[in-house]
């Protein structure tokens, strides 16, 4: 609770990144389309009728965040164990922000939490809160369905996935069910399809046409298209397609989803046809990215990690610059320069802990699957690097980390488990200050 008031104190009443802007004017005008969930925007609409503003959304996800963290802290032997991972300053910089991301580590953490207290016994309402948990957390992004999958599996009770082929079963209905939280949530809320996952196809087929030499997009009107792409492409980001930056590529959003359009054809079946007919270009555009979006072999400071203050909006939101606010911004910013801001040690981290608590009873290896699947996915449904994306990753390996402790997990399979952390770390320590 200390680190809660702590936490928000510091942050009140809640810094709005561009897309929160974005999505509280939706919020406001009730006019919802699906470039970020629709849910979250149906949700803040309703907070509005409290208390206008990012506070209510701030509370939200901050009490998620931190109720999820007691939970599991006091079902656990050494309770203070398990909050370190909550205390990263990243974590706790980031929860300041009104973010789909916050909130959904907030509901994950929520779920993991209800799910440790549900246990073996027959506590369906518990059982119960966490699914819906998860399935929430399921309509923030389209990729969540990677890390909540292994928490919904290991809330269900434990004679459901007694043997693999019940396991499978439980998977199976639980991917589909997660798989459709987010369509069905965007239809639900009346939401208007805005094209965002064109946005991965545009970036892939850019990424093709610079490592492969070869014009990898529809034919468009655009003279020199590999030559326009290679001005245009960025390893790190997709954003140069798209119309908010200060000098839009001439092959743009618009332009490739109209071609698209006018030719009645599937972006995404050219998209995979695309992959299929240059498949190392592909897998030179995607290691690039992931690199960046990792933080692994970078010679330099990629990006600010946190935002100290709102983004420009009408409604003049900003935060109360402050000396706690300061620290944690300063903190956050230093310690991402370490390892401990390197999505790449904290999905190893999670591999490892696959390994160490594999047969282990308890919330361990459920958190490292949650990990590693959810990072891991970052490797082929990736437009951009920014370290937010990576805040389950980062909470749900150190939990398991500290959980596969507090369980006792012998001493050689946690050493093991953490070999791999630690390798990646010491070869990003050595690329940068080589570079």
């Amino acid at each position: 609770m200390a680190a809660a008031v702590l936490q928000l104190a510091a942050y009140w009443p809640g810094i709005m990144y561009w897309d929160a802007v974005r999505q509280y004017g939706q919020a406001v005008s009730g006019a919802f389309d699906d470039w970020h969930p629709p849910a979250m925007e149906w949700v803040w609409r309703h907070l509005i009728a409290v208390q206008p503003g990012p506070a209510p959304m701030l509370l939200l996800q901050a009490g998620l965040y931190w109720s999820g963290i007691a939970l599991l802290a006091v079902r656990a032997r050494r309770g203070w164990l398990i909050v370190l991972p909550a205390l990263l300053p990243f974590a706790l910089a980031t929860l300041g922000s009104v973010l789909k991301d916050s909130l959904m580590a907030g509901a994950m953490l929520a779920a993991a939490g209800l799910g440790a207290w549900a246990g073996r016994e027959g506590r369906w309402g518990l059982r119960a809160a966490a699914i819906a948990l998860l399935l929430f957390a399921a309509t923030l992004r389209f990729n969540a369905l990677l890390a909540a999958l292994p928490l919904l599996v290991a809330v269900l009770p434990a004679d459901w996935r007694r043997t693999r082929a019940r396991l499978a079963t439980c998977a199976l209905a639980g991917g589909v069910a997660l798989g459709v939280a987010m369509p069905l949530a965007n239809h639900a809320t009346g939401a208007k399809p805005s094209g965002v996952a064109l946005s991965l196809v545009i970036f892939d087929l850019g990424g093709i046409t610079e490592h492969g030499g070869v014009d990898a997009f529809p034919p468009l009107p655009v003279a020199e298209p590999v030559a326009v792409n290679h001005r245009c492409y960025d390893p790190a980001r997709w954003d140069s397609y798209a119309w908010w930056v200060a000098e839009p590529c001439p092959i743009g959003f618009a332009l490739i989803r109209d071609t698209f359009a006018a030719r009645h054809q599937s972006p995404y079946v050219f998209w995979l046809r695309a992959i299929a007919a240059h498949p190392l270009a592909y897998a030179e555009h995607r290691l690039r990215h992931a690199n960046a979006n990792m933080r692994f072999l970078l010679g330099h400071e990629f990006e600010r990690p946190v935002q100290p203050q709102s983004a420009p909006n009408p409604w003049g939101y900003r935060i109360a610059r402050n000396p706690l606010q300061r620290a944690f911004d300063w903190l956050a910013v230093q310690t991402c320069r370490t390892p401990l801001g390197w999505p790449i040690c904290w999905i190893a981290l999670a591999l490892g802990m696959v390994y160490a608590a594999w047969g282990v009873p308890g919330v361990a290896m459920p958190l490292a699957l949650s990990a590693a699947l959810y990072g891991g996915g970052y490797l082929v449904l990736s437009v951009a690097s920014d370290l937010r994306y990576h805040l389950w990753t980062m909470l749900a390996a150190g939990l398991a980390f500290a959980f596969a402790v507090d369980s006792g997990v012998a001493r050689h399979r946690l050493v093991i488990g953490s070999l791999p952390a630690i390798g990646v770390a010491l070869i990003g320590i050595a690329a940068r200050l080589l570079w």
